[in-house]
């Protein structure tokens, strides 16, 4: 039988439309907080994101992420998942006869993901923070400008994700549409090893010997910790994938992730690569349970797999 299996892919669609749905408000608190300017907290920025955009400011940029980040999380996660049967096949010619997952595989599928999340993912991360920073507040420093921000009834930079993608491909080229991407590389790799691994064995340990697989619940908190303890993880290299990918929409200030990293600690002290950890944590927890239990359930309806117990 072989390994590879197109259904893995069709449920990381599904569970990716669901993540996007779920965490992209708290997402845009993210981008803004780690890259704009004037916010003390978390609640201050929802506050002020409230007050001048209204409840549609949190869904600024969604549109496009909806579209792309589904395929992007169904290659992520099909990549994932036949890469570990591959390697469980490889070691061992009856896998139910030895340990139900290997350390080493799951870090091998984790690592391979996590390139591959680059280049589909970098372009869509460009895009999305694009339109969701062109309304913020600006200090052009380096012009002797003061700072302003994007005056109502105003053009904005971008009319739309097309639109971001045209002008950008025109004025940097299609390297533009990875700029970030080796901060997003160092995110990725470690990020999706503490995202997968952390969720296969906690659904694990938490389901009972006597049930076949793990329940909705069980899918859903598995999913939640690991989420909240990749994004956590992950926040100091986000920040600076961030502030690299935003950068740009006005001026260009950096020159790459080492110069983005000096000149974010010289201004802003160490406290700066921490910025949005509170809400990149809460938001991991929602968004990858979604993920997680819409990949799970849909990989059990496509395959006819109703063997999952309530608990």
């Amino acid at each position: 039988m072989s390994s590879f299996q197109l259904e893995d892919f069709a449920a990381g669609w599904i569970g990716g439309t669901a993540s996007v749905i779920v965490g992209h408000p708290l997402d845009t608190v993210k981008t803004r907080l780690q890259a704009g300017i004037g916010y003390r907290s978390t609640l201050s920025c929802i506050r002020r994101v409230y007050k001048r955009e209204s409840v549609f400011g949190f869904f600024k940029g969604m549109s496009f992420p909806l579209a792309s980040i589904a395929v992007y999380n169904s290659v992520v996660f099909g990549v994932f998942s036949n890469i570990r049967r591959f390697l469980g096949q490889h070691h061992c010619e009856e896998p139910e006869a030895g340990p139900r997952h290997s350390l080493s595989d799951l870090f091998l599928a984790s690592m391979v993901a996590g390139v591959v999340s680059v280049g589909l993912g970098g372009p869509v991360d460009l895009i999305k923070i694009r339109l969701q920073m062109q309304t913020q507040p600006i200090r052009e420093a380096n012009l002797g400008l003061k700072s302003r921000a994007l005056a109502f009834g105003e053009q904005p930079v971008y009319q739309g994700p097309v639109h971001c993608i045209v002008t950008i491909m025109r004025n940097e080229g299609l390297a533009g549409l990875y700029r970030g991407a080796s901060a997003m590389m160092l995110r990725d790799i470690p990020g999706y090893c503490l995202y997968f691994i952390p969720y296969v064995f906690l659904s694990e340990w938490i389901t009972p010997e006597t049930h076949t697989g793990p329940s909705p619940c069980t899918m859903l908190l598995a999913g939640g910790v690991a989420g909240a303890i990749s994004w956590g993880t992950a926040t100091p290299m986000d920040v600076v994938k961030s502030r690299l990918q935003a950068d740009g929409v006005y001026l260009n200030k950096y020159k790459g992730v080492l110069d983005c990293i000096s000149q974010s600690y010289q201004q802003e002290g160490l406290k700066v690569f921490f910025r949005g950890i509170t809400v990149n944590a809460v938001r991991g927890f929602p968004t990858s349970a979604a993920m997680f239990l819409g990949y799970e359930l849909s990989l059990q309806a496509l395959r006819g797999d109703h063997n999952v117990t309530d608990p």
